[in-house]
């Protein structure tokens, strides 16, 4: 079985969809850490995620591998694991900026279906429902207010001890939100058939236990 939950940045994807495969016993496939990997690689070469042409032209230089510890998912940057690395703003600004290019959509769009195709998955990311598992058995579109996202992650980073402005990731948000809806390969859009779920006043176990009740009756 396939579940795909599509969103805008920091709706919670990625927490709701870990949270949501150990409670059904499925594999969680963090897509979004695979672009990540990529424009962290395009970051330590100083290449301007704005120049379509030498952002394509590197994508045979990297190579993004998921593996799997302790039922948690890692991600390697050509041998070296980099989960630790890829969750800073200059890597999620340079992931919306790559992430729009066919050449890097395409390097990676084999490595989701094949994982899709061996086993029970969740998958979150922008493009799963619409592009990558169009045939997924339920779809769901997570989204929350950008006050709501903008707080969630003003949290996140300052319990990291980051010195964090809330003005300044609200902006990042709603820049992002207009980027990724607007792009014009693989656009961030709800599928026709997707179930339509609002976490602005939802607690995160709230939410877990709605889409595992949509998933139980799907199966």
């Amino acid at each position: 079985m396939n579940i795909a939950i599509d969103g805008p940045a920091g709706a919670g994807k990625s927490t709701i969809a870990r949270l949501l495969a150990k409670k059904l016993g499925f594999i969680y496939v963090d897509t979004g850490a695979l672009y990540r990997c990529m424009a962290l690689y395009y970051i330590r070469n100083n290449i301007d995620g704005s120049d379509a042409e030498k952002v394509a032209k590197c994508v045979d230089c990297i190579e993004v591998n998921l593996n799997y510890q302790n039922g948690a998912q890692h991600v390697f940057l050509n041998g070296e694991d980099v989960t630790d690395l890829i969750r800073t703003p200059k890597v999620s600004s340079m992931t919306s900026n790559v992430a729009v290019y066919p050449a890097v959509r395409e390097r990676l769009l084999d490595t989701q279906r094949n994982i899709a195709s061996e086993n029970d998955v969740i998958m979150d990311g922008r493009d799963i429902g619409t592009n990558i598992l169009p045939d997924a058995e339920l779809k769901i579109y997570l989204t929350a207010s950008i006050d709501s996202r903008a707080d969630r992650r003003y949290k996140e980073l300052a319990q990291k001890g980051e010195d964090v402005n809330i003005d300044d990731i609200k902006a990042d948000i709603a820049e992002r939100d207009e980027r990724d809806k607007n792009r014009k390969t693989a656009p961030l859009r709800m599928a026709e058939d997707a179930v339509y779920v609002d976490s602005s006043d939802m607690s995160i176990d709230e939410v877990v236990e709605h889409i595992f009740n949509l998933a139980k009756a799907r199966q």
